[in-house]
């Protein structure tokens, strides 16, 4: 697969060595040429394992909270690699005071659409040692031979409703994609389950939370759950690091995290890409932006920075609480 493009390599070696930046936070080769995971780069040496190619879909700026925040006598900032999609999060967490802004150099990427090796795999695809991408063909290379297959049909969840190729936030754009990426209608499966009954819906959202294994990978890597300490890891609560024991409680863990990032949450489809047991998490949150665009109007958390959002920004123009309204506004 190619890693990390020459130009990108080269400016962000050039920027390390010449002391604008003291780190980088990018993603490092994994044992697997397809497990590509967020790491801090500290020496130029270090560089040798940054990879950028269709396995990082991992979702930086999280990494950012922490690293933002320099050690005492640091002179040089903190590069973060960012693709498009990922500078809405940046976004938000800087309107929420989560990252300290003036240490961080954000180097934007393009992107053509992140893969997800599981949907290759469950094409029949075996044994797979390498793979390397050209004009939207995916060529698998096996232990049985060569196997094609088309990027869009492999796309990670959120890249099948890209939301374009526009860095929102950047202090530096190495960006060589004018794809536009899938125009997919990112709200139809709220539509599919809003068409249900509620007994449809109950029944549905019971069979797939019933696989939650609270192993917490979707609260550690939503960028919107930031805070330092969650409730869910309070001792006190009663409910800290609890696997599931009745059916009330595998339920209430993703709705109250749903609420929680309600208004806040970008749509970066972490939760769902990082959920072992293949839930779609990400239903519950664009259900809730679908509603706030309904009601309030059209918004995109993190499209800007300190913008307020309509949860939290009163006009006389709100829909009333009391008042249940239906889709027409009637």
């Amino acid at each position: 697969m190619q890693r990390v493009s020459a130009k990108v390599l080269e400016r962000v070696r050039q920027l390390m060595a010449d002391g604008t930046v003291a780190k980088v936070v990018g993603w490092k080769k994994g044992e697997f040429f397809y497990d590509c995971a967020p790491s801090v780069f500290e020496t130029v040496e270090s560089l040798d394992d940054l990879v950028y190619d269709s396995f990082c879909a991992s979702n930086l700026s999280k990494y950012m909270i922490k690293n933002s925040v320099l050690p005492e006598g640091q002179t040089g900032k903190v590069l973060v690699l960012l693709k498009p999609c990922d500078t809405y999060s940046f976004n938000q967490l800087l309107t929420e005071h989560r990252i300290q802004r003036d240490n961080v150099y954000i180097l934007g990427v393009g992107c053509e659409g992140m893969v997800d090796i599981e949907k290759v795999k469950a094409q029949g695809v075996k044994g797979i040692i390498g793979a390397s991408e050209k004009d939207g063909i995916l060529t698998v290379e096996t232990v049985y031979g060569n196997k094609d297959v088309a990027v869009r049909d492999v796309l990670v969840n959120k890249c099948e409703t890209c939301k374009g190729k526009t860095h929102v936030i950047y202090d530096e754009l190495i960006s060589e994609n004018e794809d536009e990426g899938p125009a997919g209608d990112r709200f139809e499966g709220v539509r599919a389950l809003e068409a249900m009954t509620s007994e449809e819906r109950f029944a549905f959202w019971k069979a797939e939370l019933s696989k939650c294994i609270r192993c917490n990978a979707c609260r550690n890597a939503c960028p919107a759950c930031s805070c330092r300490k969650c409730v869910f890891d309070n001792n006190a609560s009663g409910i800290a690091s609890k696997a599931n024991t009745d059916s009330f409680e595998e339920k209430m863990f993703h709705i109250i995290r749903a609420f929680h990032v309600a208004g806040r949450c970008t749509d970066c489809g972490e939760c769902t890409r990082v959920c072992p047991q293949g839930i779609p998490l990400h239903l519950f949150n664009r259900k809730y932006i679908k509603d706030i665009n309904e009601f309030y109007g059209d918004y995109s958390a993190g499209e800007t920075a300190g913008q307020r959002g309509p949860l939290i920004n009163f006009t006389l123009n709100d829909v009333e609480p009391q008042i249940v309204s239906d889709r027409e506004g009637n």
